[in-house]
């Protein structure tokens, strides 16, 4: 096979000419075979240099990806099968990348953990499933888990709920405590730590009724008047979740 010409490229890389097909092959290459002091090479020869030139991508495409952020080897392996990387090349990337530590379950596992812990909302239960998903081991999950302090899932509750009730303004008590309960569940955390936080929080819900209640006023009498109006107003101030005493205690005149 005829070499025909090479152009320097960017990266680090070589546009090499051979047999009128032109391949981009890295200066590792070049230099492992001496192609640059060849004008002719083998059959052979060629499928080892196009292999390793294969290995190579793969495993410079694999540190750029880990370089945006830590990566586990199941976002390795998932990134290299995208690309239609050959299994054996992803196995030996892998490898290489474990051998040079730039892929360690130990480091990213911590480093993630930190990271939910600090930049999330995320409870145990949540992060333990993202985890898994991830491809890392449960074991070592539920030990990096088991060591971090109650207190700590206990705090992000309570400022979760304190947040929630800052920014209310159109749920009544009952119906913010059912949703917060609902939330926290969906973000991972244990029911058993969740409802005294909910019990035991202060919503105080006087100016919300009183807006809702002017609001059902202005939409429900364009429909309907005396009786009828006051009964339908009650009904949507009760599916709003505002206690019984509050709105038998309201005037519903216009």
């Amino acid at each position: 096979m005829r070499i025909e010409k090479y152009v320097k490229d960017r990266e680090n890389k070589y546009k090499v000419t051979i047999d009128g097909e032109v391949y981009t092959l890295y200066d590792d290459v070049i230099i492992k075979y001496a192609l640059l002091m060849k004008s002719e090479i083998e059959k052979t020869l060629f499928d080892e240099i196009i292999t390793l030139n294969d290995e190579l991508k793969s495993y410079y495409d694999s540190i750029k990806y880990i370089t945006k952020k830590l990566r586990s080897e199941k976002e390795i392996y998932e990134f290299l099968k995208k690309r239609e990387i050959d299994e054996s090349i992803i196995k030996k990337t892998i490898n290489r990348l474990k051998n040079n530590n730039l892929l360690n379950e130990d480091l990213y596992l911590k480093s993630y953990i930190n990271d939910q812990v600090n930049l999330s909302n995320n409870g145990p239960k949540k992060i333990k499933s993202n985890l898994i998903k991830l491809g890392i081991d449960e074991e070592k999950i539920d030990e990096y888990l088991n060591n971090i302090d109650k207190s700590i899932w206990q705090d992000r509750i309570d400022n979760y709920i304190e947040k929630k009730i800052r920014v209310n303004h159109s749920s009544s008590s009952y119906m913010l405590k059912v949703k917060l309960q609902k939330d926290l569940i969906n973000l991972g955390y244990d029911r058993e730590m969740i409802i005294p936080s909910i019990t035991h929080c202060d919503i105080i819900d006087t100016d919300i009724y009183k807006r809702e209640l002017e609001k059902a006023k202005r939409e429900l009498s364009k429909k309907y008047s005396g009786y009828e109006l006051e009964q339908k107003i009650k009904m949507r101030l009760y599916r709003k979740g505002f206690k019984n005493s509050s709105i038998e205690e309201s005037n519903y005149e216009e």
